[in-house]
């Protein structure tokens, strides 16, 4: 149940790199400009302290112009460059993207879709990753970039393919069909153990051949349930089976080489089960783009968290984000003052021992055009420029910090792929649930009240934090059960909320009434679900506002203690927050959606059983949060301000060794969207 990287590998960085360092770079497309340009791309990279640049991420056409050709001039060139110049290299395997000639060739490569359309050329990732074919050329790529480049004193990491899943997680082909029923046989062994898992039985489904098993493809109705969470857990694992085919490769080939791919743990991104992958790669990277909205900070903190406890609190990479404006949201802002600094300081206290972006220079042509870089079409004489050379200069001061791990904090927010994609799947009773959103409502309202909570996934070791919080816990096997159950015997304190419990791993229903599986546990019953309309709220006797969703609650032990009731509503007299106690332990239960603001309001009871206080000063909550990397002998104490204003926060001890910030006579004095970094 451990999920950080099986054999954390952090970058080899060139021979005759001197001290720590934090890496700091971008994605680097030489591929896209007259040669003249490389020799300034060069010389900006040293003025902004650049240390590493990911190269070759879309570069197998350049690379590879044809079949039977191969043009490796332009990129020994560059790569020589860039050592010349004091600049890693974590290059790339340039299989995200197949060339023309490659689809024109082979257009039983494509992807195809629920409808049965063909994803044709003209973009990116369109290829399947159950493609035997396609496997087959992008593997002799990776060997043939690994036998050249493997020995070459300037890289530093593998880069497998690129951001694995972003377009083509779900391939509905037969070739996809072939390899699903493959998944299918080692799974479940023969076909009445998948009629069974599968509920067959309903809308005559059952199956008497494998053949005749399909993905989940455009169907009349609702599709099969469980196939079609089976197929989310079969589309994750064929990516996966990817990237191991590319790393083992290359690590055939270079084993001292470490191999890393970006995942892309942000918002509602959520088809690739990263606590799966994890151990695939020699350190977690991955990729984030701030979303915008009212907790558009506070994602980008759940993400950088969730991301270090992926990596099992060891050291990470920030493989990509922006310098300010993205290119693919209905509407694009850039960035504010501070912000450039800001995110990328969040995502450092949160374990990332690297900084980069995408891209460094902006492209002038293509989709991506209007996506911000280092350094941006205006050139190096812009604020967008001026802040990145004044970030590189910030993460020197921080070089202490590399290698420095997260601290434990005293909750837990449990993630769970299964339950995110069961719960939010047709059929339901409201189909307004968002399983991540709810999830981030708990993290935010932790931020407001100043408690520092990890976000992590649900199969690791959550046993030793003093509070977990379980949001929408859909998918509850027999085993999670009994671990919660212990959990809370042996002294450990529970909150879960509405349409918790509710099915197995198979996705069928707990029978006896909800939360099913997690019933005895809370001491409540629940004989129907009462979701609320689209724009409809009910009011609870703490003063809160529930939206989304209520249930008829019923306590069933004495040992319940009803925290809040429901004073509107069809659930009006009803409980809509119970607690129960068990030993040194407890076991809550939220009925309805409280939003960020309404859990805050909730917090303080739920902290005070669990013993949990607040390390920031009473001034500081809510308005700054706090981050802890710990070193053998000393912590840092990262102090963000997540608000436009500025911070005042006294009786804080240590050293500032980084930030937009002054510290005199122990009061911090953060500006606004400002960090702090203190040595204690």
């Amino acid at each position: 149940m451990n999920h950080q990287p099986a054999s954390h590998r952090w970058l080899r960085w060139p021979t005759g790199t001197s001290g720590r360092r934090l890496a700091y770079g971008a994605d680097y497309n030489p591929e896209q400009w007259p040669r003249e340009v490389w020799d300034e791309d060069v010389r900006l990279m040293r003025e902004a302290g650049v240390n590493i640049v990911s190269l070759a991420i879309f570069s197998w056409a350049r690379i590879q112009p044809d079949e039977d050709s191969w043009d490796f001039g332009w990129l020994d060139e560059v790569i020589d460059l860039l050592h010349a110049n004091g600049v890693a290299v974590d290059l790339a395997t340039a299989t995200a993207s197949p060339p023309p000639w490659l689809t024109a060739k082979h257009p039983e490569v494509l992807p195809v879709t629920l409808a049965g359309e063909v994803v044709w050329p003209g973009a990116r990732q369109h290829w399947r990753p159950t493609s035997r074919v396609f496997r087959e050329y992008a593997l002799r790529l990776v060997r043939r970039l690994a036998e050249r480049y493997g020995h070459h004193p300037a890289l530093a990491a593998w880069h497998v393919s690129n951001e694995l899943g972003c377009h083509n997680v779900y391939d509905y082909s037969d070739d996809a069909a072939h390899a699903f029923r493959g998944w299918l046989q080692d799974r479940y062994g023969d076909l009445d153990a998948l009629n069974h898992a599968w509920g067959t039985a309903f809308w005559s489904q059952r199956y008497s051949d494998w053949e005749q098993i399909l993905p989940p493809r455009l169907a009349a109705s609702h599709p099969n349930p469980t196939q079609h969470l089976d197929f989310k857990r079969f589309s994750s694992n064929a990516l996966k089976e990817y990237l191991r085919a590319e790393s083992e490769v290359l690590r055939e080939l270079t084993p001292d080489l470490p191999v890393t791919t970006n995942f892309m743990v942000m918002g509602q991104t959520k088809g690739m089960d990263y606590a799966d992958w994890a151990s695939e790669v020699d350190f977690v990277s991955n990729d984030h783009y701030v979303l915008p909205g009212p907790q558009a900070f506070d994602e980008l903190s759940f993400s950088a968290n969730l991301t270090g406890n992926l990596a099992g609190g060891r050291p990470w990479f920030l493989m990509e984000h922006s310098t300010s404006a993205v290119n693919w949201q209905p509407v694009n802002l850039a960035k504010k003052p501070g912000e450039l600094a800001r995110d990328s300081l969040t995502h450092v206290a949160h374990g990332a021992d690297a900084v980069c972006f995408f891209q460094w220079r902006q492209s002038a042509a293509g989709a991506e055009k209007y996506h911000s870089a280092m350094v941006p079409h205006a050139g190096p004489e812009s604020d967008v420029f001026r802040g990145v050379v004044e970030l590189g200069a910030t993460l020197e001061s921080l070089a202490p910090v590399t290698g420095s791990v997260r601290k434990p904090a005293p909750v837990a927010i449990l993630m769970d792929w299964d339950s995110w994609w069961a719960s939010e799947q047709d059929a339901h009773p409201n189909s307004e649930l968002r399983y991540h959103q709810e999830a981030l409502d708990w993290y935010s309202a932790l931020l407001a009240t100043g408690v520092r909570a990890d976000v992590v996934p649900v199969a690791s070791d959550w046993s030793s934090y003093q509070l977990v919080v379980a949001p929408i816990l859909h998918v509850v096997p027999a085993e999670l059960a009994a671990r919660l159950t212990r959990y809370v015997d042996d002294g450990g304190h529970l909150v879960t909320t509405y349409f918790s419990g509710i099915v197995d791993e198979n996705d069928h229903a707990w029978l006896g009434g909800y939360p099913g599986a997690l019933r005895e546990l809370l001491g409540i019953r629940v004989e129907e679900f009462a979701p609320l309309l689209s724009g409809q709220a009910v009011q609870l006797d703490n003063g809160t506002t529930g939206t989304l969703w209520t249930e008829r609650v019923d306590v069933v032990d004495p040992a319940v203690k009803v925290i809040a009731g429901y004073i509107s509503g069809e659930q009006s007299g009803r409980p809509a927050i119970t607690r129960r106690a068990a030993r040194d332990g407890s076991a809550a239960y939220v009925s309805t959606r409280l939003g960020a603001q309404g859990l805050a309001e909730i917090l303080g009871e739920l902290l005070t059983a669990a013993g949990i206080g607040s390390e920031l000063p009473l001034q500081a909550r809510g308005q700054v949060e706090l981050a802890i990397r710990s070193g053998p002998d000393e912590e840092f104490w990262f102090l963000i301000n997540r608000t436009s204003e500025h911070a005042e926060i006294p009786n804080l001890a240590g050293r500032l060794v980084a930030g937009s910030a002054t510290h005199t006579d122990g009061t911090l004095a953060l500006h606004p969207r400002g960090v702090a970094v203190l040595r204690r």
